[in-house]
């Protein structure tokens, strides 16, 4: 607590519009989910610059993207959850079309 009370002291000392406090939240279960989806949505657009293993995007980019979904509700992000939402709706027909082999 004393170190908050530090950080926001020397950003009123500073008087500056171009210092920005940090708001979204570190160490909870968002914090998590956040960047295990982070770390899944790149390795799904890794397999797909290498356009060889589409399932693997598909999949990888399917669990990120439902954990992006989950931050967003986590954080009443409205953006997000509708982004994501969408994203995995099509994520879900790209991988129905897949297995179907259309």
């Amino acid at each position: 607590m004393a170190d908050r009370k530090k950080l926001n002291d020397k950003i009123k000392e500073l008087n500056s519009t171009r210092v920005f406090k940090k708001i979204t939240p570190k160490g909870d279960l968002s914090w998590y989910i956040k960047w295990v989806s982070v770390l899944l949505i790149l390795i799904a657009t890794s397999a797909r610059a290498t356009g060889t293993i589409p399932q693997v995007d598909l999949w990888f980019g399917l669990f990120g993207t439902i954990g992006w979904f989950a931050v967003g509700m986590l954080w009443h992000d409205r953006a997000l959850v509708f982004l994501n939402g969408v994203l995995v709706t099509l994520i879900i027909m790209g991988l129905m079309n897949f297995y179907s082999g259309n």
